[in-house]
């Protein structure tokens, strides 16, 4: 079988395409609750059976988002569907937001805390992350109480970790040499 990025990078370019940067993030937010919803294993048990049609499927999927899906976004869930590729949704949707971001600058951060953030803490190390890393973030926090203190961020294959963890592992390197 392919991977599951191959099968998913047709629909995301062709979403991308076909919206052309009108409303991109709106369609993108969207296009992430149905590709959550679509990552349920028993949903896809449901869409599996083959007594199920694919309008049930489609109603199930859009009830359950709770998003009022625009048409591009309708006609995207219906033709996944009857090519049996409601697995890869979820893909799909991570590719086109990934097309979404690239093309207005912006990149998605993931920030790790030992201590959950406000929203002030958040701003404050948000721009000073986008000045270290020199373009405009969207940043989501997780905690992550094994850290000790610090953080850790990702943004793409980037990785800045000023964890408390982290720099105790590097005294422990320099101390067995």
């Amino acid at each position: 079988m392919a991977e599951l990025a191959t099968i998913a990078r047709p629909y995301a370019e062709a979403m991308f395409k076909a919206v052309g940067g009108d409303n991109a993030a709106a369609l993108a937010e969207q296009l992430e609750a149905i590709g959550q919803v679509s990552g349920d294993a028993q949903l896809r048990q449901f869409a599996d059976n083959p007594k199920v049609t694919a309008q049930q499927v489609f109603d199930l999927v859009s009830g359950v988002a709770k998003v009022t899906l625009s048409p591009k976004i309708a006609n995207l869930l219906s033709a996944v569907i009857e090519n049996g590729r409601l697995f890869a949704l979820p893909e799909v949707a991570a590719q086109f937001r990934t097309l979404v971001n690239a093309s207005s600058g912006v990149s998605d951060a993931t920030v790790v805390s030992a201590f959950p953030l406000d929203a002030a803490q958040l701003a404050d190390t948000v721009v000073t992350l986008e000045k270290r890393f020199g373009r405009k973030l969207n940043a989501t926090v997780q905690v992550d109480a094994s850290l000790i203190g610090g953080i850790r961020v990702v943004v793409g294959d980037e990785v800045l970790d000023t964890s408390v963890k982290a720099r105790l592992e590097q005294m422990k390197v320099a101390l067995t040499q």
